[in-house]
């Protein structure tokens, strides 16, 4: 792509208003599912636009959070512009500045689109696992009491910096949702509660509201407390909840190697939808 009116530099506050026109006028485009939106990451570091006489006609955001996994938050750019193209343009200059300041680095995406995938496995990135979607009918559901050790509660906003440890262990780095993000995903919860029991905050849930009912966004358990019903305890109290509200539907998605996860929801009476969506990584490293 040889053209001496391009340039590639960081984003910053006063591009919103094109990038916001890149994303939702004109462009092809992949958004990361992310309690924050990708407007909002402008001015993080590796946030990046490439701009021709001024104009911004691609945008390429992955900033690090959590700290060495650096996901593809934003990739959007114009239609009539060669997807795979203006990718190179923006990655050579992404990648060599994740590689100077964090060495250590992932970058990664949930991959929606077909043709995201091919341009990222043409840049050698590899598919690690798999994405899976379920759904369940909450008047189907089968619903136990909570063992007699287990509470459950409402979540609180001071709950988030134990929460945030619990899902941690829970789940480790590569998926960890940080206290900005639990703070985010609380303030937008549909329903949000906490298990406990004599040691303190053991588990948690966020879900959230849709058009088409409820989806559960998060659902950790302390690893000492799994397999003792504390995240069907968790589910449960949810299902009632979405019951006495009337809504019908509860959606959830897990990896498809979290085989206890899988379990758990299918036991209950989720029912895989058929969607999946590949999680590609490519290792700064080379690793």
């Amino acid at each position: 792509m040889i053209n001496l009116n391009l340039k590639i530099r960081p984003a910053i506050g006063e591009d919103h208003r094109q990038i916001a026109s890149l994303i939702f006028h004109e462009a092809n485009t992949h958004r990361h599912l992310d309690w924050r939106s990708a407007l909002e990451w402008i001015g993080s570091r590796n946030y990046w636009v490439l701009e021709d006489n001024g104009r911004i006609i691609a945008a390429l955001a992955c900033p690090e959070d959590p700290q060495h996994v650096a996901w593809i938050r934003l990739f959007s750019f114009q239609r009539e512009l060669s997807g795979l193209e203006v990718w190179s343009a923006l990655w050579e200059v992404a990648r060599e500045d994740i590689a100077n300041f964090n060495p250590q680095a992932k970058i990664t995406a949930i991959v929606t689109k077909q043709w995201f995938q091919n341009i990222l496995l043409a840049s050698r990135f590899k598919v690690t696992q798999e994405i899976v979607l379920l759904q369940i009918h909450v008047k189907t559901a089968r619903l136990l009491p909570a063992p007699y050790e287990i509470k459950i509660r409402p979540m609180q906003e001071a709950d988030i910096p134990t929460i945030a440890s619990v899902d941690l262990v829970a789940f480790g780095n590569f998926w960890h949702n940080t206290v900005d993000s639990l703070q985010r995903a609380y303030s937008q919860s549909l329903h949000a509660t906490v298990a406990e029991n004599e040691s303190g905050v053991i588990g948690y849930q966020i879900s959230t509201g849709n058009p088409f009912g409820a989806h559960l966004a998060r659902l950790g358990v302390q690893p000492e407390a799994q397999g003792r019903g504390v995240g069907r305890a968790l589910v449960d109290d949810l299902l009632r909840y979405l019951s006495a509200d009337r809504i019908d539907k509860l959606s959830v998605n897990t990896q498809s190697d979290n085989h206890a996860s899988l379990a758990l929801y299918e036991k209950m009476g989720f029912v895989r939808t058929g969607e999946y969506f590949p999680v590609l990584v490519h290792a700064v490293d080379g690793s």
